[in-house]
């Protein structure tokens, strides 16, 4: 059925300059001369990947069993130590969700009540609100889960 698949892990966190002024170099830009004033700004930290071994690298799955995990309690750990910095006033740990099928990987879509109740949109008249309209074979596994019958897929009658 539905599947869903995060990506672009990130760790935000909001700067907000005091009115001492924050030096470049309590951030990380050492070797840089100024400061810091004005108005609260975010910054966006990308973690390093999970299969970047520093003097290997392979893909995620191979250094991971579990990705998705992984990547959230390593943002959470960064985002924990940022935030015992005295000009980091907030953070928030964020990813892109996509919903997909299980079955062909088409992004996840279900019919509306409307679009049940049209014979242009469903796939025949026992189609429902909330059954997947990407591909048979979640249609299948849908019905199946509800006691609908299975739809007759342009055979004979």
């Amino acid at each position: 059925m539905m599947r869903t698949v995060r990506d672009d892990w990130r760790v935000i966190i909001e700067i907000r300059p005091s009115a001492t002024h924050i030096p470049l170099a309590a951030i990380g830009f050492g070797g840089l001369d100024g400061q810091i004033v004005g108005d609260p700004f975010e910054i966006v930290i990308a973690p390093q990947r999970l299969g970047d071994l520093g003097w290997v690298s392979m893909s995620d799955s191979l250094a991971s069993r579990d990705i998705d995990g992984d990547y959230r309690r390593r943002c959470e750990a960064l985002l924990a130590e940022l935030l015992r910095r005295p000009h980091v006033s907030a953070g928030r740990v964020t990813c892109t969700e996509v919903h997909v099928c299980s079955h062909c990987d088409r992004q996840w879509e279900v019919l509306t009540a409307d679009e049940a109740a049209d014979d242009s949109t469903n796939v025949d008249g026992h189609s429902v609100e909330g059954e997947p309209a990407c591909c048979g074979k979640a249609i299948e596994e849908f019905r199946t889960e509800r006691g609908i019958p299975m739809p007759s897929w342009g055979g004979a009658a």
